[in-house]
């Protein structure tokens, strides 16, 4: 069977790259299975799209924002049509189980629907003028083209994150989707193609981040970045873009904790530590990478872990009972090898996997063990970077004090849990935890789209996805209505 080629969407035009050169989209779990062929842009490309997102733009910002909330509507029904089929593609290319992408699809269904809903709220304010016989307001403005920047591992969703608010704001986009996982993008942008979105309002770029993705976050014509990525990286997106003055959208790194106090419900805790920790083999922003255990329950709660983990089933997340798939490829793969060693050259205790997994079903894909660390200091690197990949620490403390500065002791704020039947330790938690997020009986994945998402410390650099969003994707224009007849001087004619 012969593999599909796509190409770059410019101006409602499917075109090659300028560069001549494509790259194959391998299904992690089958490394025979080719998901298909997409183009290795450059900068010429880019330009390309930035022209065509701008010439756009002069006509999709007058389209009043209830009609582009319309469009966007008519996607989220598309998609719950589509969810099936673009759920298995998205196992296909990313490897996670079927039902984490069931979730990514949902995921976008849901800010469909949830962003259709601002293109009648993008409220702004009236306020009494100093002076008499004049009207104040402020409104929100589209930015113009903007650049975005996605990661693989939720490859549907956080381009919606990105894209809706965007476009409801008045928008047009050039679109980088990370190059392990570009499929899943095109099948979002296709669907708002259906669905009604112009020519030229969403362009796709696929390609290398250094080929495809610089040349977005330097190109004069875009006027803000958002990105999700790294931290290494986004420091080098924010770097670039500062030179143009250009606002950047930063979601990064993590390394979240989940507090387990000698009161909580054990069952609880541990089916949130497996969920947070080996759900979505680990490779999510959001994981459970540190498991912070108050000392009276350790070993019990330890014992159960390694238990459970051991019984998660490894594989291809097409196939039924499977709990865990793939890494995304052989690089993640390396990661997750190097930190093991460096977490048992720090004197870290390994309870269970710590392996590549390479023989009988494993032998033709990237897969890793669900691996469990204890006898973990706070300090040891393996509780304090972030792997993104099946690797958990277990962190033994003292008090509840002792818990929440561990938690913070590290260089990422992205999100936190605890464990606990103590209303007052909860709340507590939640006004001293360093973190965008703090869940209280849950595990450390699970954000919906109405509430804002992102971090603190190097996790982000102050900007919200979800129902922030739309303060990064509009710009504040104050509006004076002088209806006095005479010239009024603010600041001068009322100073008596």
């Amino acid at each position: 069977m012969s593999t599909k080629l796509y190409h770059n969407l410019i101006g409602g035009e499917w075109l090659p790259s300028r560069s001549g050169k494509t790259f194959q989209n391998i299904n992690p779990a089958d490394h025979s299975d080719v998901v298909g062929e997409f183009p290795a842009s450059n900068a010429e490309d880019v330009d390309l799209a930035v022209a065509a997102a701008k010439k756009a733009f002069a006509i999709w910002r007058l389209v009043p924002a209830p009609k582009r909330a319309e469009i966007l509507y008519r996607t989220g029904e598309l998609l719950k049509e589509r969810k099936e089929e673009y759920a298995r593609q998205m196992t296909r290319e990313m490897g996670k189980v079927l039902s984490e992408t069931r979730g990514d699809v949902q995921e976008a269904i849901d800010e469909a629907f949830y962003v259709a809903g601002e293109g009648r709220r993008l409220f702004g304010k009236t306020t009494p003028s100093e002076l008499q016989n004049k009207f104040a307001m402020s409104v929100r403005m589209p930015l113009g083209v903007v650049g975005l920047i996605t990661p693989w591992n939720f490859p549907m969703a956080i381009p919606s994150w990105k894209l809706f608010p965007a476009l409801v704001a008045g928008n047009t986009c050039v679109i980088k989707p990370a190059e392990d996982t570009p499929l899943s993008t095109y099948n979002l942008v296709q669907t708002l193609m259906d669905a009604g979105l112009p020519p030229g309002v969403v362009n796709i770029v696929a390609g290398y981040g250094p080929d495809a993705g610089a040349p977005i976050v330097e190109h004069p014509g875009v006027r803000a970045i958002s990105f999700t990525g790294s931290s290494e990286i986004g420091s080098l997106v924010a770097q670039r873009a500062a030179a143009n003055f250009k606002p950047v959208s930063l979601e990064m790194g993590g390394k979240n904790a989940q507090i387990v106090m000698e009161d909580a419900n054990l069952d609880l805790a541990l089916d949130g530590a497996l969920w947070g920790a080996f759900g979505t083999t680990g490779q999510r922003c959001t994981a459970t990478s540190r498991i912070l255990v108050q000392k009276k329950i350790a070993d019990e709660f330890i014992g159960r872990l390694v238990e459970r983990a051991r019984k998660l089933k490894v594989g291809n997340g097409l196939e039924a009972g499977i709990d865990v798939g793939p890494q995304v490829n052989a690089q993640q793969i390396e990661t997750s090898q190097r930190y093991v060693e460096i977490a048992r050259s720090e004197g870290a205790k390994l309870l269970t996997g710590g392996e590549a997994l390479t023989a009988g079903a494993h032998a033709n894909g990237t897969f890793f063990a669900p691996t469990v660390f204890a006898g973990v200091s706070a300090k040891m690197r393996i509780a304090r970077e972030e792997v993104f990949g099946p690797v958990v620490s277990v962190i033994e403390f003292d008090t509840f004090q002792q818990a929440v500065e561990i938690a913070n002791s590290i260089d990422y704020g992205l999100s936190t849990a605890l464990y606990t039947r103590d209303v007052n330790k909860a709340f507590t938690a939640m006004r001293d935890l360093e973190a965008g997020i703090t869940y209280i009986n849950a595990p450390t994945i699970g954000a919906e789209v109405h509430l804002p998402f992102g971090g603190v410390k190097q996790t982000g650099n102050g900007h919200r996805e979800g129902s922030e969003a739309l303060d990064f994707y509009t710009t504040w224009k104050a509006v004076y209505v002088d209806y006095s007849d005479k010239l009024q001087r603010a600041q001068i004619d009322n100073a008596e």
